[in-house]
């Protein structure tokens, strides 16, 4: 927000309460990181206390270690960005051997990010996870642009999310995320074929499906040709998801795609979003979460607002919690 606001009267910035419910947990604000743009927590803590956020969602894992797609793998757009790493990460094990000691320490909520290329292995990592009752959840990613079949084959087919809804519900006691994928016809057609599954709460968007091509190489600039867009670029289309699926299903919505800015923020929550993840602004300015915190305050402050959770949905007439 530029400039920040003014300070107006009766309300004291130190008392506004940003508090709010996700399902079965208490966020203290409902600022989270978006997997995959902040590691395992640890390369944030370099910049910030990290547990000024309200959650924080690691980078994605796979079964097996993955190395990713072929460079380049970052190409910069008009108001937002390509990317194309391909769930580079250590795989499953890995993480639990050398990571778990680490998020173990956290006091605050941290989910974990899974993919699969089959059924079973969303419920492989899910029944693993299920032994380590410090993460505060799963957040399934159905909707990764980046893998050939796997995630977009899954993300694009309600009866498939339905499918990988309930196998990882079936194998995971805790709070079940499903993450979603901005490149299908009806968005709410797939939302609610996780709710039906059993989904404690539903993310999107993730990046839309893109490419750019260098017309000096008269080639694709990225090494896998196509990759996810994000950045300020998406968030009209992000807003839009967020504000029909929170007008049709009954659990929470967590909005995300391109908010750079409390401003941003304060427009999803008012769509219906209870929490906002925070993306490609994290990698423009590693400490964007923390500044986002004090700008919604800001807005809070600047309207008269004690309680963050009363504007949930306020913009939306068919938000009904």
């Amino acid at each position: 927000m530029k400039g920040g606001y003014r300070k107006g009267k009766g309300i004291d910035m130190g008392s506004v309460d940003l508090s709010i419910k996700l399902g079965s947990l208490q966020l203290k604000n409902p600022v989270m990181t978006a997997s995959g743009t902040c590691g395992f927590g640890e390369e944030l803590a370099e910049y910030f206390d990290i547990e000024k956020l309200g959650a924080l969602t690691v980078k994605g894992l796979t079964i097996e270690p993955c190395s990713g797609n072929p460079t380049p793998r970052i190409a910069e757009t008009a108001a937002g960005m390509l990317n194309s790493i391909g769930l580079e990460n250590p795989g499953l094990n890995e993480f639990i051997n050398t990571k778990m000691d680490v998020i173990e320490k956290f006091k605050f909520p941290v989910f974990v990010n899974i993919s699969g290329h089959a059924l079973d292995d969303f419920a492989y990592m899910a029944e693993k996870l299920a032994a380590f009752p410090e993460i505060a959840g799963i957040e399934v990613n159905v909707s990764c642009p980046n893998l050939a079949g796997g995630g977009m084959a899954f993300g694009t087919d309600s009866e498939l999310v339905y499918r990988v809804t309930e196998r990882v519900n079936a194998n995971y006691p805790g709070m079940v995320i499903v993450k979603l994928a901005p490149n299908v016809t009806d968005i709410v057609e797939i939302a609610k074929a996780a709710e039906s599954a059993g989904a404690d709460a539903v993310s999107l968007i993730n990046t839309l499906l893109g490419m750019a091509i260098d017309v000096d190489k008269q080639q694709p600039v990225l090494g896998n040709v196509f990759g996810g867009l994000s950045g300020p670029a998406v968030k009209p289309v992000a807003l839009r998801m967020v504000y029909q699926v929170a007008g049709e299903v009954r659990i929470p919505v967590i909005g995300m795609g391109g908010i750079m800015t409390g401003e941003d923020a304060v427009e999803f929550l008012l769509a219906g979003a209870r929490a906002v993840a925070i993306g490609t602004a994290t990698l423009v300015r590693p400490d964007a979460g923390p500044v986002i915190i004090e700008q919604i305050k800001e807005y809070m402050q600047k309207h008269g607002i004690n309680r963050l959770a009363d504007i949930i949905g306020k913009a939306n007439p068919d938000y009904v919690r």
